[in-house]
């Protein structure tokens, strides 16, 4: 499957169901001098003049790969209003411990989003980590969360980066 297929193929579910994408991948930041979202490369973002990236800040996302720290992000985070967290492989869980550190160390509150190879199991868990929208390409996951079935498992035993409905944790712990 091609590049363009694939894009083509690609769609944006929330928790509130699909939805229109608002977003544009660019490479570069030569591609920044027109209108609209654009979402760049973290080290692209980083390359820009920084007076030019102030200025175009609430129009820019970051896509971060598994390999890159979150470190350079942080100055920005009160200001970015989507950052974009790859999963190139299934089997690649780094960017499951980027989402829950953005979220309850950083206190990032923006649009967190999973790209790349996302699987329908794999959704319910990166909902608990944080992440607020997800680019599927999977048939599976595509048909099942179009028939709204996402999956997951009711109970818990451990807190998460997004708060719990009451009583879904196995030993809850109560205020005395």
């Amino acid at each position: 499957m091609s590049t363009s297929e694939t894009i083509a193929m690609t769609r944006l579910w929330t928790e509130d169901g699909f939805r229109d994408d608002d977003w544009k991948r660019v490479e570069e930041a030569e591609a920044l001098a027109g209108n609209g979202n654009h979402i760049l490369p973290l080290e692209a973002f980083l390359a820009l003049e920084p007076a030019a990236r102030e200025d175009a800040l609430p129009r820019l996302g970051v896509e971060m790969l598994p390999g890159e720290t979150v470190d350079p992000l942080l100055p920005f985070l009160d200001r970015l209003p989507l950052v974009a967290l790859a999963f190139p492989a299934f089997n690649d869980g780094r960017s499951y411990s980027k989402a829950e550190l953005l979220r309850t160390r950083h206190g990032y509150r923006g649009e967190l989003r999973a790209t790349g190879d996302v699987l329908i199991d794999q959704i319910p868990h990166m909902l608990r980590c944080g992440f607020s929208s997800f680019e599927v390409t999977n048939e599976t996951a595509l048909a099942r969360l179009e028939a709204g079935r996402r999956g997951g498992i009711p109970l818990y035993y451990q807190p998460t980066a997004t708060a719990s409905r009451p009583g879904k944790y196995a030993w809850r712990r109560l205020a005395g």
